[in-house]
């Protein structure tokens, strides 16, 4: 007898993740390897998200209290009730928690093309009738969005800023944008980049206190407090929803460690500056750098930069060229954009040899 699979997992591609830097040493037999793929922390974790994790291992034998305890932490972090947070196995948990909740096999989500990979795996996982909107500059079209609205939509997801590409759109963009969308569709707002994003990007706390009941915000500690191995964040919405959701989540989520962690990275304010500084000054090397070379890429808002090349084969080859000299960076065919690459934003040392090798397999292709 076979098993039965739905049409909908059997076609499902799934989502690849940045190579591990023991797959690159295995393949290309490098010493030194600079992962500059998945948008991790060059600093590492918080130091004292990783003691707290190490300390909560005393208590590895019970059960955790599925984020009680940093939804208390947060609420009085940002001026919330506890019933307005919900935590999770970073954003993208929290993310499959709302589309299990709201939605069912057929349902319509809308969203654009060139944005998160995870989600259009998690909505072709569900069977949903996912539509994609084309891109604007690599940003957001968010007129267009509003303009394709259907009474079938039941979900938009925003990245902002937009991962692969790093652009963003300004509050009073999303405000506008939220006025054209019925109270009766979900929003769920990304926020994965925000601390990153030192222009005027909205957040969580005005979009709740302006009596916004169909957004859901989400945050993860995997990008700027260096937690991406533990798998801890949240998300930010009315009562009404967060109770519903509470209701699907997994029990035990998120472990104990994980928790720990997230509420000792949320007091590490001198971590959290360092790591905005080292993007910053990253962004301007990469900036210049990118700029000497007579490369495209598209301004950034985030901790990487989108680089746009000619064609999808000329991308392949400086991707397959920097790894073979220990330099991992993100192939985005998978995210809708087959002729880019994604470089994440390391430390001054790491994007000094990155620039390196890229002008070299440059020099290589033009000889």
């Amino acid at each position: 007898m076979k098993i039965h699979v739905p049409k909908h997992i059997e076609s499902l591609i799934p989502y690849k993740p940045g190579k591990p830097i023991a797959d690159l040493i295995s393949e290309h037999g490098v010493d030194e390897v600079a992962k500059l793929a998945s948008n991790e922390n060059p600093l590492g974790a918080s130091p004292l998200a990783i003691a707290a994790a190490i300390e909560s291992m005393k208590d590895a034998a019970y059960y955790p209290n599925s984020g009680r305890s940093i939804r208390e932490v947060l609420a009085k972090r940002y001026g919330l009730s506890v019933d307005e947070v919900i935590a999770g196995s970073g954003s993208e948990g929290v993310m499959n928690t709302v589309m299990r909740t709201f939605l069912v096999e057929g349902d319509e989500v809308l969203t654009s093309e060139g944005t998160f990979g995870g989600f259009y795996v998690l909505a072709h996982a569900m069977g949903l009738n996912l539509r994609l909107v084309p891109m604007k500059d690599y940003a957001y079209d968010l007129d267009r969005i509003a303009e394709s609205l259907t009474p079938q939509t039941r979900l938009i997801y925003l990245a902002n800023p937009n991962n692969p590409t790093g652009s963003y759109f300004n509050k009073q963009k999303l405000v506008e944008f939220l006025t054209r969308v019925p109270n009766c569709v979900l929003v769920m707002y990304d926020e994965a980049y925000y601390d990153f994003a030192i222009n005027d990007v909205p957040d969580f706390p005005s979009l709740l206190t302006s009596h916004i009941p169909n957004v859901v915000t989400l945050r993860t500690f995997s990008k700027s407090h260096g937690l991406a191995g533990l798998r801890i964040g949240f998300g930010v919405a009315s009562q009404e929803v967060i109770q519903l959701m509470l209701k699907v989540k997994l029990p035990f989520e998120p472990s104990g460690p994980a928790q720990a962690a997230g509420i000792a990275a949320l007091d590490d304010d001198k971590f959290l500056q360092q790591t905005i500084e080292v993007n910053r000054e990253g962004k301007s090397q990469w900036r210049a750098a990118l700029s000497e070379l007579g490369l495209k890429f598209v301004e950034t808002a985030a901790n990487f930069y989108c680089v746009i090349l000619d064609s999808a084969t000329e991308a392949d080859r400086i991707l397959h060229g920097m790894e073979r000299a220990g330099i991992i960076v993100r192939p985005l065919a998978g995210f809708g954009l087959p002729n880019a690459i994604r470089i994440s934003i390391g430390t001054s040392q790491q994007n000094a040899r990155a620039i390196e090798v890229l002008n070299t397999v440059m020099e290589t292709a033009n000889s």
